[in-house]
């Protein structure tokens, strides 16, 4: 007997390795894409001031200039005290939705001397998700934050890397393809009778594991179904643990494919995922007043 593969299981992986290579393919053209445009770089910091004026509750004030000050460095002039804690996750969120993937320091200067007050690398806050300095008494007076953004000295080789890469998926895809044209001689394949939902590439989120493919949250015992968005909403939540993520950001990953965005629907969601995570002590999904939500665990699996 000729005994072929199962034709949904080589559909599964066409798939699969497809949807790698365009991925992979995608990272190539966008490392050797050019530098973001000066008016990307405005909008985004014009953004961030905005959110920290609103922050400090003015919502009347017009904002700042954004001066480029040296090729690669840009100023943001702010009269009056801001809301340093709240710094780090509004500027990355305002790169992120404007397509900036460079990497960046920040100071935070007086007007009058030009003295160094605060500042950080934007690893301190991508890595560790808190940044140096946070929560002690600033100065009122006027200050300037300042953004210099690091140039990437190795797009070559990253372009390079990148499409050695993209060979060896494509080689392995095109030998799944033959493989599929390829008869095996086992005389006695066996049939699945398993009816339960794959469970293979579950996610372990602190003592519980979440299927993003089949929507469910295991918690011991107990299974939670999400619904799609909810599935949606919490595997952004699990790229991010332990990080802040703005509303604006949230609504755009999760809502965006909808059209219209309804602000209050993050509330309600978040309020779903909740009560699906209280049989687990090490999560808990907490509101980041003025700015958003972070989803932290206390059990970082290895």
């Amino acid at each position: 007997m000729i005994y072929h593969k199962p034709k949904q299981f080589l559909s599964i992986q066409l798939r699969y390795w497809t949807c790698l290579i365009l991925t992979l393919l995608s990272n190539v053209l966008w490392s050797t894409a050019s530098e973001p445009n000066p008016e990307k770089i405005n909008l985004a910091l014009r953004r961030t001031a905005d959110q920290l004026l609103r922050i400090a509750c003015d919502s009347t004030s017009q904002i700042p200039s954004i001066v480029q000050t040296k090729d690669g460095i840009w100023q943001i002039r702010l009269e009056q005290n801001f809301d340093y804690d709240s710094l780090p996750a509004i500027l990355q969120a305002s790169l992120t939705l404007h397509h900036i993937d460079l990497a960046y320091d920040v100071l935070v200067k007086k007007c009058g001397d030009g003295t160094i007050a605060l500042g950080y690398n934007h690893l301190d806050f991508q890595q560790q998700g808190n940044v140096a300095c946070g929560g002690r008494k600033r100065s009122e007076e006027c200050q300037f934050i300042e953004v210099s953004f690091i140039p990437s000295t190795s797009k070559t080789s990253t372009a390079l890397s990148n499409s050695l890469w993209l060979f060896l998926i494509v080689a392995g895809f095109l030998g799944i393809w033959l493989y599929k044209r390829t008869p095996s001689a086992d005389p006695s394949p066996t049939t699945n009778t398993n009816t339960e939902p794959e469970t293979l590439g579950l996610i372990n989120l602190g003592n519980s594991k979440f299927d993003l493919a089949n929507q469910i949250l295991i918690c011991g015992d107990s299974k939670q179904s999400l619904t799609f968005r909810e599935a949606k909403l919490l595997s952004l939540f699990v790229a991010n643990i332990n990080k802040v993520l703005e509303r604006e950001y949230i609504i755009q990953q999760v809502w965006a494919d909808e059209g219209v965005l309804v602000g209050r629907s993050v509330d309600v969601f978040v309020s779903r995922l909740r009560k699906k995570m209280a049989d687990d002590d090490s999560l808990s999904l907490n509101v980041v007043h003025g700015v958003g939500y972070r989803l932290e665990c206390s059990l970082v699996h290895g």
